[in-house]
């Protein structure tokens, strides 16, 4: 899993609005905002760290690949 720190200074608008909350990426999966910041800290799904804080965001392709991933198993 590759976590990238304070990746947000260098995202451009755009980019940034291809981007998903942990609170969206988990209503969309129907599972606890935890477990899938637990699938983050696992490798399951690559997350992108934005701010000091550690904020966490995802990439809409990613958040595809891994529900189709998932609907193969």
């Amino acid at each position: 899993m590759l976590i990238k720190e304070e990746i947000g200074k260098d995202m451009t608008s755009e980019q940034m609005d291809n981007m998903l909350t942990v609170r969206e990426v988990a209503r969309l999966f129907h599972i606890h905002p935890n477990t899938l910041r637990r699938w983050s800290n696992n490798g399951r799904i690559e997350a992108y760290r934005i701010t000091r804080r550690g904020d966490r965001r995802f990439k809409r392709e990613e958040v595809a690949r891994f529900l189709a991933e998932l609907n193969t198993k």
